[in-house]
Order: C-alpha cells, then structure tokens, then sequence
C-alpha cells in the first residue's frame, strides 16, 4: 500500500513540523496574523517571526507580485540556499507559489529535510507575517495539500487556482499545470518513472556542482542544459505552451501562469500571453510584475554568476 502522509500529519502539522512551532493550547489562538496571546500573555507563535531583518549590503527590489514554482522542498536537487537568498532581496505585495514547492512524492519514499529548507519556509512565512499575501497553489507533487484547498495556514492561502488582476487591468489565470501534461494526466505509471530517472539525472547535476564549487565556478544545470537540446523534450513544452494557452483562451483571460516544467518562458501564443516561472531545482528563475503591470522573468542563478557570487559563498556567508 503506498504511504499517505495525511495518515500522519493534516496541512497545519507539516508546517508546524517544518518550523519548530507548536499548536496552540487550550484557551489560546494563533496569532501569527494578529491574534491575542493565550493566558498568561505568552504569545504562541514563534519569535523568530518578529525579530529585525540584518541590515544588507543592498537594496531590496520591490515587486507588485512575484510567481515561484517548482522549488522540490524535500529533496536533494532544490537550490534552497539560492532561494532563499532571493526572497531576501525582494519585497512584493503578493507572492504566488505556483506548485510542488514541497515534493510528496519524494517524501514517500524518505525523509530528508536540511535547515536550508526549514529556512525557505521560514522566509515565506515571515514574508505573509508583514503584509504580503502569499498564495499556494497546489501541484501535483504536493497534491496532498489540495483536499485542503479554501484553508489558510500561517497567513498563506491554499488554493487549487487563482486569478490574477495586473497593474495594468489584464485577467491572469494562475495553475500549476499539470492538468494539461498528458503524461501525469494518462499515464501515472510514466510520470513516476520519469521522476525516478529525473531525479538521477538531478543527483549528477548536484555531483557535478559540487566539482565545479571546487574550482570556485558558479553553479550551472546540467538537466537544465540537456533538456533544451533533446528534441522530444522541446516538442513537448511547445505542445504543453498551447494547451495551456487554450485553456486561458477558452476562460476568457489574458494570459496564464504556470510552473511544473521547469521552463521559465513569456510567450504570446495568439492573443493570449503564456508565462512560465520556471524552478528553483534547475534554472532557479522567477516571474516578476512591476509596479506598472509589466511582467518579466528573474534568472537569479544567471544574475549570482555575473555578480561573481557562487553558490559555495552563499552557502559559507549562511554557516
């Protein structure tokens, strides 16, 4: 029988488990957004969520709305420490996570969790603590979350879609995807083969990072690299690109964005504007909106590497 994680912990224990934080007792609530302390004036969530940010060495980017995808939580290939970096540098008004920010699928089979993990969480939840409003919608490798789906947990909202309405008046259907990958969709079987040899190529990728660390070079995706030159893959993402976009057209939308491949890309596919956020597993990319409606694409590990910073520094800087 496969193992479900909800026979042990609902939605609200695994973020609780990530976190170090307790469920309220008796006579108290929560009030990581704003909630009364329980008797005796203790607060009952963690203190970590109101302490100063270090002053940095540069200005933080400030963004309408930021989408991220695909961060794999749970496993050895998610750039963590990249990620994190990233949502230091950034404020937003609203932070979309579009999909298998944890991986479930991989979790099944063990248990692997580093700090570097436990701080994105940390991050994304101290983000909806100060104002940001933080959306997850759920994927298919934490589909587990989506008998959720309507609840909020620590300030983040969990949903199956969203809508999103840009500075500049255009209607954005915001899902993960893979409802129109007709692999998980048809053949689940596959899906789950192609994750075992997905995640073999991934653990070269981490081999090979880890040699080129060695030689103070910056970090570079092997899977990345492979994918873009294998024809089969390339058709697939033009197949899975217009599918996507039909279904926006159909809705009525302006665009859609998504996640799941792993292809960060804008693209207008008649009049509808297909957006894809990417991943922080290979090419470790994000969507962005300005302030005026203008949508553009983050390729932080691209920027790290003109900027001369490895992922070895950033990894030393957080020990």
């Amino acid at each position: 029988m496969m193992f479900d994680p909800r026979s042990l912990f609902d939605a609200q224990d695994l973020l609780d488990e990530a976190v170090g934080k307790s469920r309220p007792h008796d006579g108290e609530r929560d009030t990581s957004r704003g909630g009364k302390a329980g008797a005796g004036g203790k607060s009952n969530y963690p203190e970590w969520l109101d302490l100063p940010e270090p002053r940095g060495f540069r200005p933080k980017r400030k963004y309408r709305t930021v989408w991220i995808s695909d961060v794999h939580l749970g496993t050895r290939g998610c750039n963590a420490a990249m990620l994190v970096d990233f949502l230091r540098a950034i404020e937003c008004e609203t932070l979309y996570l579009v999909g298998d920010i944890v991986d479930g699928w991989r979790l099944r089979k063990g248990w692997y969790w580093p700090d570097a993990h436990n701080e994105v969480v940390r991050r994304v939840l101290k983000m909806a603590h100060r104002g940001t409003r933080v959306v997850f919608v759920a994927g298919n490798h934490d589909e587990v979350l989506r008998d959720y789906a309507g609840l909020s947990f620590g300030g983040v909202e969990l949903v199956l879609e969203a809508e999103h309405i840009t500075a500049d008046g255009r209607t954005l259907l915001v899902q993960h995807g893979d409802a129109f990958d007709g692999v998980v969709l048809y053949a689940r079987w596959l899906a789950f083969l192609g994750d075992k040899a997905y995640g073999l190529m991934l653990r070269l990728n981490i081999v090979l990072n880890r040699v080129r660390r060695k030689f103070h070079l910056p970090y570079w995706s092997l899977s990345s690299y492979l994918k873009k030159r294998v024809k089969n893959a390339v058709q697939y993402v033009c197949n899975f690109e217009e599918a996507v976009a039909a279904e926006a057209l159909s809705r009525g939308a302006d665009g859609i964005v998504c996640g799941h491949i792993h292809c960060a890309e804008i693209r207008q596919i008649g009049s509808v504007t297909y957006y894809n956020d990417g991943d922080w597993v290979e090419s470790c990319t994000a969507l962005v909106e300005e302030a005026d409606g203008a949508i553009h694409i983050v390729d932080w590990a691209a920027e790290t590497r003109a900027a001369g910073t490895t992922l070895a520094k950033l990894e030393e800087a957080r020990a």
